[in-house]
């Protein structure tokens, strides 16, 4: 356990880092729901262009796991800072080189490749980021306190969506249409070069692990993490990636495709929706040191359980409500449906950190972490398109989130009883 301050420290590290790197990653999610699809793919009908720049996001998804194997290794190998400043330089580089692209009519088929090249470098970065973050969190945590500095790295995400979502907005109201269509959209990837420098400043400041540096300083590392992870912790794996597929899903949902059926199918325009965005994640920002904090009072499980519950039982109000196409409404569905977001995503750091052995703990919860995120929302915004274009009905949609949760739910009444429960067992579980 580390000193209080550097404890602070390694919490802020994390909260920002995140939220910068979050920032980069959600800000091409909104760009492929509003603004890719003439950019980049105009040939294509409306529907065709659109799962066009939806698949583009996707494509980051399939390299999270190259990212998540790699720097998982070396964060086991070396240390999880050097990691963490590494996927911070490859996601604001990527992001800003977006924000540089000619785009179709001025480039030509280069335009989309290179789009696609970019979003790979994301991907490969985001793989990476968040096990270090998440470990880095948890692991200058007091054993009591873990699923709610676990939740500082978690707070980055809605934080990110919140400044991605802000920074659009204020960017589309200061310039016309045309001219956001012409340049404006890329101000919000241009801007990143600067919190790049701010997230490097924190993280630079901030010591290693105290449990890597033990690990090291006892010659446990392991020469190679990732088979260990396979060969001695495939349940554990297996539980991890499960937990998440739900999660994920539901949150792509969120952050990418009710953007584009409120605009499209409900009717609303492209400032009310990110309005109505940026408060949906102000809730989820709010709610996830609530639900980490709460984990550590009543277990990891119990807390995955209620969030499960209830994104089960609001599938089918949830687009009840967005269809009526009251702003209003469609915020009140969105804040309801992030509070199940927020319950199963808030534990999910402190819950890989305890489910993996210290030696290979940046492999297991970085390939836990991308390969849900590739099973669950890196395909959802493409499915939920699909479906709605196949039978015309939300329904459809709603069927889908229920079915991913019940999927998670095999994995989450998987996770051991005890963790997040106040004892010294917690620490980690070996399977």
């Amino acid at each position: 356990m580390s000193s209080p301050e550097q404890a602070r420290r390694a919490r802020l590290a994390s909260m920002v880092g995140t939220t910068i790197e979050w920032y980069d990653y959600f800000l091409y999610g909104t760009a492929s729901a509003l603004i890719f699809a003439p950019q980049f793919f105009p040939d294509l009908s409306p529907t065709a262009g659109k799962l066009a720049a939806f698949s583009t996001l996707a494509i980051g998804f399939a390299a999270r796991p190259l990212g998540g194997v790699v720097m998982g290794h070396f964060g086991d190998r070396i240390g999880r800072k050097s990691m963490l400043v590494f996927s911070l330089l490859v996601m604001g580089g990527s992001t800003v080189a977006i924000g540089l692209l000619p785009n179709y009519q001025t480039w030509g088929v280069w335009a989309p490749l290179a789009l696609v090249l970019c979003r790979v470098l994301q991907g490969i970065s985001a793989g990476g980021e968040w096990g270090g973050a998440a470990l880095m969190a948890v692991e200058h945590a007091p054993p009591h306190r873990r699923g709610l500095f676990g939740s500082y790295a978690q707070v980055g995400t809605p934080l990110g969506m919140v400044l991605s979502t802000v920074v659009f907005l204020v960017v589309r109201l200061a310039v016309d249409e045309q001219q956001f269509t012409a340049w404006g959209w890329r101000i919000p990837f241009l801007l990143s070069i600067l919190l790049v420098l701010l997230g490097l400043y924190i993280r630079l400041r901030v010591v290693e692990s105290p449990v890597f540096a033990e690990v090291r300083a006892q010659d446990r590392r392991a020469r190679m993490p990732l088979a260990q992870v396979l060969r001695r912790q495939p349940t554990a794996l297996l539980i991890a990636v499960g937990t998440f597929v739900g999660n994920n899903t539901l949150g792509y949902i969120f952050m990418v495709y009710l953007v584009s059926y409120s605009v499209d199918e409900a009717g609303l325009g492209q400032q009310v929706v990110l309005v109505n965005l940026a408060l949906g994640s102000v809730v989820w920002l709010a709610l996830t040191p609530v639900f980490g904090a709460m984990s550590d009072r009543i277990g990891r499980r119990n807390v995955y359980l209620i969030g499960t519950a209830l994104s089960v039982l609001w599938a089918f109000p949830l687009f009840w409500l967005i269809d009526t196409g009251s702003a209003l409404l469609v915020l009140v569905a969105q804040a309801v449906y992030v509070i199940g977001v927020s319950a199963t995503y808030a534990p999910q750091a402190a819950l890989f950190t305890e489910l993996f052995s210290p030696e290979w703990r940046y492999s297991g919860a970085s390939l836990s972490y991308s390969l849900g995120a590739v099973l669950g929302g890196g395909f959802a915004p493409i499915v939920c398109t699909a479906l709605y274009s196949a039978f015309g009905t939300t329904a459809a949609i709603s069927g889908y989130i229920v079915l991913v949760n019940l999927i998670s739910l095999a994995a989450i009444v998987a996770i051991p009883a005890h963790l997040g429960k106040p004892q010294p067992s917690a620490r980690s579980v070996r399977t």
